[in-house]
């Protein structure tokens, strides 16, 4: 019988190396350097013009994927997943041409695994949707309130909404468009969705076998290195996991976090271990995804990277005869924004929260009509590696994010470029 811990990660939780540290060095020094302007540009005297918002972010609090073996077991029950009413909207799934919604092979996997309590692995709780909904009204703030960017309705015209194709993602964008538009639309709201085979909005194992082949070795190799290997025999003598378990700190964590977060009852032995685990977790997502490997965080986050700046150049240019959208919206995953992190040379060493963002605008400055990239995370402002400041000129922001971006027929071509690669 197989190991029910062993890759059971939906598409890409993860594994770390020390050369990883780079990437929170890195982070000190941006924060030196970064200053708070939030709102510089939420008034008519700011020098700069607000163009358009692009946010990528995490879904809501939800359950477990697993539970951890051998340990006090949880009630996961419906009713920690009833909608508010208040983030309920009208809106219609489909693929990403417009058609019926394809089926999400992801999500019947998580349908065959049932917590106790009765609910299903990976599920939006309740708590998450009101998560996503908050978020919704700190976008509603900035771009609605403080300076009228976006109309006060949802407007297919003025809005792109797309979701991985997983329950979680999707009823998180759902609340976030309530959230962000009080539940005021002019039409219905369109969500887009693609097949697990071809999406981008995560690491595609599945669909990309040269991405496949680059990290399964590395989720392999981690557990069995000295130090790693250690701590997770003595967290499994402290919790009372057999022997013959093997779970990862990544999934320990996941059960965890989701505990926590509700207010259920965690072993006193994992409280003990906590600070341990979400180290070793972050250290393993890095040893997976390898800050310091181009080609890799290009297989991951390439293409969507590409799309967003993609949406930049479509924006300036005003093409014709297509919807002139001030907002996309892309409801993702924790394993979405890590590789964006590292890209973007931002990554702080810490797992993405629930419902976590990374918000790219584009301005254009009013006098010398020059245009300018500011990231944030969080809602905190960011200073990119390789910009010369928070507002970053467009052909700097071009230039740091171009060793990443990876255009679809390239990423297509080099995902099935697997010779001199051994297959796992």
């Amino acid at each position: 019988m197989s190991n029910p811990w062993t890759k059971s990660y939906g598409f890409g939780s993860v594994s770390t190396t020390l050369s990883s540290l780079l990437w929170s060095q890195k982070k000190m020094e941006s924060d030196q350097l970064v200053s708070s302007c939030a709102s510089d540009d939420t008034n008519s005297s700011s020098p700069y013009e607000l163009k358009l918002v692009q946010v990528l972010f995490r879904h809501g609090a939800r359950t477990p994927l697993k539970s951890i073996p051998d340990v006090m077991e949880v009630q996961w029950v419906p009713t920690l997943l009833e909608p508010p009413a208040h983030t309920l909207i009208n809106y219609i799934l489909t693929d990403l041409q417009g058609g019926p919604k394809p089926p999400s092979s992801l999500e019947d996997q998580y349908r065959k695994t049932k917590l106790t309590g009765g609910s299903f692995a990976g599920q939006l709780t309740t708590l998450g949707m009101q998560q996503l909904y908050d978020l919704g009204k700190r976008l509603r703030r900035r771009y609605i309130e403080e300076t009228p960017f976006l109309s006060s309705s949802f407007s297919s015209a003025e809005v792109y909404v797309r979701s991985t194709n997983i329950v979680r993602t999707i009823e998180s964008a759902r609340c976030l468009i309530a959230g962000l538009f009080q539940q005021k639309q002019k039409d219905v709201v369109p969500i887009a969705t693609t097949d697990a085979q071809s999406e981008i909005l995560y690491p595609n194992y599945n669909g990309c076998k040269m991405l496949k082949m680059l990290s399964s070795p590395r989720w392999a190799e981690f557990s069995t290195l000295p130090d790693i290997a250690a701590d997770m025999d003595s967290l499994k003598r402290a919790l009372g996991i057999a022997a013959n378990q093997n779970p990862d700190f990544v999934l320990i964590r996941d059960d965890m976090v989701a505990r926590e977060t509700h207010g259920l009852p965690c072993p006193p032995e994992l409280q003990t271990w906590r600070n341990k685990v979400e180290q070793r977790a972050v250290e393993m997502v890095c040893h997976v995804y390898e800050p310091t490997n181009r080609e890799k965080l290009q297989l991951c986050v390439g293409p969507i990277l590409h799309t967003m700046l993609t949406n930049i150049e479509k924006r300036l240019q005003g093409s014709s005869g297509e919807p002139q959208r001030k907002l996309y919206l892309y409801s993702a995953h924790d394993t979405t924004l890590l590789p964006c992190l590292m890209a973007l040379g931002i990554f702080d060493m810490k797992w993405p929260p629930f419902a976590a963002d990374i918000t790219v605008e584009l301005h254009q400055h009013r006098q010398t009509n020059n245009t300018f990239v500011k990231v944030s995370y969080t809602g905190q402002d960011q200073l990119i590696p390789g910009c010369s400041g928070v507002y970053c000129p467009l052909e700097e922001f071009r230039q740091a994010v171009s060793a990443y971006s990876m255009s679809a027929e390239h990423y297509k071509s080099y995902c099935n470029q697997t010779n001199g690669v051994t297959e796992p």
